[in-house]
């Protein structure tokens, strides 16, 4: 287990003139009559951590989804690390998601794999070859990094919710990856732990400088996590600021978000 983790302050801006890893430009997704994105626009920079916050069925997780290719747009652009998504076959798409990595809300690890075989199947699913040296170099890093080398052997049913979410993380960090994102990084975690995993997405971001968009509606791993906030409101980025800045807003639409 990692230590309790002590009081942390809230990230700081992102310096404005970092690269442009992200671009989320007028995009629109319906599904039938129901239109959950309408000219959703937004940027993320090198080493920020981003939240979009927004109300449960807002449409969080279908943004979420088409920024990976697993949902197509029905209009405006999504670029990652230079690429415009909509423009890759499955190759090129494959390619860039081993650059992107994908903290799931459900965690989806194989139940039926060790903690050791959990993290090495994005490295065989993405081609990626090394020595078997390398790989577990590359395995107790990862694990290392999120406080579990432990658990190396151990069967996902014998980890508790809190070291799921943890191991889950270490798949994605074992790519080495520019862009994070985390699906409802803290939903179902007790709140020792959600602040725990809270932490280890700053010493995440701290320590490799990976830009990160993180959907979430718990206001405290908003108010931990965020360099930045977008808020998303009738499926438009109706505000974007610090915590703090909108925490300030007089704005009913945002207040309510950040009323006590």
């Amino acid at each position: 287990m990692l230590p309790a983790p002590a009081p942390v302050a809230a990230p700081a801006p992102a310096p404005a003139a970092a690269e442009i890893v992200l671009t989320v430009a007028n995009v629109s997704k319906a599904f039938g009559t129901n239109q959950v994105l309408r000219n959703f626009s937004l940027e993320v920079r090198r080493g920020e951590n981003v939240v979009v916050l927004g109300k449960s069925g807002a449409g969080k997780s279908v943004l979420i989804k088409c920024i990976i290719g697993l949902l197509p747009v029905d209009a405006g652009q999504i670029t990652v690390l230079g690429q415009d998504v909509a423009t890759l076959d499955h190759a090129a798409l494959d390619q860039l998601r081993a650059k992107v990595g994908f903290l799931f809300q459900s965690n989806a690890l194989y139940d039926s794999m060790t903690v050791r075989e959990n993290l090495l199947f994005p490295l065989r699913r993405h081609w990626l070859t090394h020595s078997p040296g390398e790989e577990d170099k590359l395995v107790r890093q990862a694990l290392e990094d999120v406080g579990l080398g432990h658990t190396i052997d151990m069967m996902p049913a014998e980890l508790s919710g809190g070291m799921r979410k943890r191991i889950a993380l270490a798949r994605t960090l074992i790519l080495q990856p520019d862009i994070i994102l985390y699906d409802e990084p803290t939903t179902g975690l007790d709140p020792v732990t959600a602040r725990e995993i809270d932490q280890l997405i700053r010493e995440v971001q701290q320590k490799y400088g990976t830009s990160s968009l993180i959907i979430s509606h718990d206001m405290n791993c908003v108010r931990l996590t965020a360099n930045r906030v977008a808020l998303l409101v009738d499926g438009r980025c109706y505000a974007q600021g610090t915590y703090a800045e909108l925490k300030a807003s007089t704005d009913p639409a945002i207040h309510e978000f950040f009323s006590e």
